[in-house]
């Protein structure tokens, strides 16, 4: 049974990429990932967004990061949300832009980079990586398949340290 208020991790990892890959043209692209910033909120739309990103930058228990194209830091092509459990990070959400979800989508790769990011995150503060999240269970499948992600009970879904070296090692090892 999942805690009141939890979100359930529902984005599809489309591919993994060494950063973000062009749809059409086959174009790779660098990226970088800052901490939201008071001044990126109005970047934010709301109807650009399924999730309430505002007020998920105003929790304090939590740091929301954005990812962009490296020297284009205006367009957001995707969020996330996670928080230090003292042993591992929380994964609350994660969420692509609207122009890079369905099959028109511009870039494919968004949604690895930011769990890759996650669990870099982890490993800098010491827990080898471990990465927690709470997953749709129409999904539970799709992430033990594309981030050897393990199952733990009920909705609960973990990335251990094997997994986690794989994903870094495919975005941050350049």
């Amino acid at each position: 049974m999942k805690k009141p208020g939890t979100i359930l991790v529902d984005i599809e990892i489309d591919k993994l990429t060494n950063s973000i890959e062009n749809t059409v043209s086959g174009d790779v692209f660098d990226t970088d990932i800052f901490q939201l910033l008071p001044g990126d909120i109005k970047l934010i739309k709301s109807v650009e967004w399924q999730f309430n990103w505002r007020d998920q930058f105003k929790l304090n228990d939590r740091e929301t990061y954005k990812l962009v194209i490296k020297d284009n830091p205006k367009i957001i092509q995707g969020l996330l949300s996670i928080s230090d459990q003292r042993d591992h990070i929380y994964m609350h959400l994660i969420e692509s832009a609207k122009f890079n979800k369905g099959k028109n989508k511009i870039y494919t790769g968004v949604p690895g980079n930011l769990v890759a990011f996650a669990c870099k995150v982890s490993f800098n503060k010491g827990y080898d990586g471990y990465l927690a999240f709470d997953a749709k269970t129409a999904l539970i499948k799709h992430y033990q398949e594309t981030l050897y992600a393990t199952h733990f009970k009920g909705t609960k879904m973990m990335i251990e340290t094997p997994a986690a070296i794989r994903l870094i090692n495919k975005y941050f090892n350049k």
